[in-house]
């Protein structure tokens, strides 16, 4: 796996945000681990991978688009990608214990309203997912509000001139999964794929001329504990 850090100095230690690739597809060296963490989510950006998480049934494949919430230390595993696999993490703290579990095996019994630390696991799957207008633009809803109790949100946005509301939580992240466009905040920005951004909370801001094919990828948090 490659690792690439979206947020410079991660935020003093508060959030990490990295685009993590395979280059070559197939069998995946992982076991059952757990993190003990506040905040994780796994956004597929391209590519597919197959994964099995504790009490929520069969493995299953992620394709691009496509995201799941890790409520903090639910059991899970990674067991095949393609070749080309990207995705974008993001969690909370950025420094995190990562610890395994040999003793559970994966797939175990479902209990799909189980939650952990007060989170609820999702998944969310792009292609049943409707575009809904958003400030001037669409975006594709997660679910992740509810799934968290309103500690973040997470959506995929498109759009030519998108005028966000201000955020006055912890975090504003932006990754530019495809196309192009211009951040209208300060002395203003291009951008293209592959781009990240945050933006301090209770600022202005905005997206402006983006190409047909702009698609972002939008979290927001809450204070978290």
């Amino acid at each position: 796996m490659l690792y690439r850090d979206l947020i410079p100095g991660r935020s003093g230690g508060r959030y990490i945000a990295s685009l993590i690739s395979i280059p070559n597809g197939g069998p995946v060296a992982d076991w059952v681990h757990f993190h003990r963490i506040a905040l994780q989510l796994i956004y597929v950006r391209s590519g597919w991978v197959r994964v099995v998480y504790e009490n929520q049934g069969e493995p299953f494949v992620m394709r691009a688009g496509d995201l799941v919430l890790q409520p903090p230390q639910i059991r899970h595993r990674v067991l095949e990608s393609s070749a080309g696999l990207e995705v974008v993490e993001l969690g909370c703290p950025a420094l995190h214990e990562t610890l395994a579990d040999h003793e559970m095996v994966l797939p175990n019994a479902i209990n799909a309203e189980r939650t952990f630390g007060g989170q609820r696991f999702l998944h969310h799957v792009a292609a049943r997912t409707p575009w809904t207008n958003f400030h001037g633009g669409e975006a594709r809803e997660t679910g992740i509000c509810d799934a968290t109790g309103g500690l973040a949100e997470v959506r995929t946005i498109r759009g030519s001139q998108i005028d966000f509301p201000m955020h006055h939580g912890e975090l504003v992240f932006g990754f530019v999964l495809d196309g192009s466009a211009l951040l209208d905040f300060e002395d203003g920005f291009e951008l293209c794929a592959s781009d990240a951004f945050v933006i301090p909370p209770g600022a202005s801001w905005n997206i402006c001329d983006g190409s047909d094919d702009f698609r972002l990828l939008h979290v927001t948090s809450a204070q978290l504990g």
